[in-house]
């Protein structure tokens, strides 16, 4: 995984932070969880949970608390309320919002698989196989393009084999196109490995539709529920507002498998089966 200093900290055990897990498919519950910055509270009153296999996305505004939450995630900051529980055995794989590398330092994308910790080529192989980039291992990183850069932090995170994938604003700087293509790869890890997938959107009004739950934070959970049911929540109109031609999600999530939230599309949404866009009516 890239080394992120938040990420790398150990969570500790403590009456904060219990290392446990509720059932089997639990990765990670937050219970009244109240997390500060300093002495200022940056998310108060926090409930949350992760299981294997499902996707969650999360959206706020500039200092609504997204990446205070990712950090409660990880065990890099302990909640001054309430606890964290963790699944024993929890592999996390990382993929940051932005990774700088020196454009003097020739690196190539073999070599950055190696870092910190060396792999073999075939390890490296099959994860680029994974992310659909197969030819770039001698290509130096910083020649990439800016989608085939997230690919290969993306490759970098599942030589990991992660429980649980972490995408930081992973498509921030990315036009359309190579957000809708690595909204589709990040469907396809999710159905290939059984792993949970939290991703941070900057995209407030546009998210996967194969998320099985939207988070809408604002210093706390404002709504949460199926794409469909937070884009009608009053909450994230309030945050977002309605003037956004209604296009919440990308991509719609043929489920075949059941979850405990209703997917079912309200009355004043519909679904293009053509473009396998969800469009909720403002």
């Amino acid at each position: 995984m890239p080394q992120m200093p938040w990420l790398n900290r150990a969570a500790t055990a403590s009456e904060a932070v219990r290392n446990d897990t509720d059932t089997p498919q639990r990765l990670v519950t937050l219970r009244n969880v109240t997390l500060k910055h300093n002495s200022t509270p940056a998310l108060r009153n926090v409930d949350f949970h992760i299981d294997r296999g499902e996707i969650i996305t999360v959206v706020g505004p500039n200092g609504s608390g997204k990446s205070t939450l990712l950090r409660a995630v990880v065990g890099a900051l302990p909640p001054s309320t309430g606890f964290v529980q963790r699944n024993p055995k929890l592999r996390i794989g990382y993929v940051p919002q932005k990774l700088h590398i020196d454009p003097t330092l020739p690196l190539t994308v073999r070599r950055f698989l190696s870092l910190p910790h060396k792999v073999s080529d075939e390890q490296a192989q099959a994860a680029l196989e994974q992310v659909n980039v197969t030819g770039l291992a001698q290509r130096q990183m910083v020649g990439l393009s800016g989608g085939q850069f997230q690919r290969v932090l993306l490759a970098r995170a599942l030589l990991s084999e992660p429980d649980l994938l972490i995408l930081d604003e992973a498509t921030q700087g990315l036009d359309q196109p190579g957000s809708a293509a690595f909204y589709r790869l990040v469907e396809t890890l999710r159905r290939d490995l059984g792993c949970a997938i939290l991703m941070v959107s900057h995209e407030l009004h546009v998210v996967m539709a194969a998320s099985d739950r939207v988070i809408c934070l604002n210093g706390h959970i404002c709504c949460e529920g199926a794409p469909a049911q937070v884009a009608t929540a009053p909450e994230y109109r309030a945050l977002f507002g309605s003037g956004t031609q209604g296009a919440l999600a990308l991509y719609r999530h043929d489920h075949d498998h059941s979850h405990e939230h209703s997917t079912s599309c309200p009355d004043d949404c519909e679904q293009s089966h053509e473009d396998n866009i969800l469009r909720v009516k403002t």
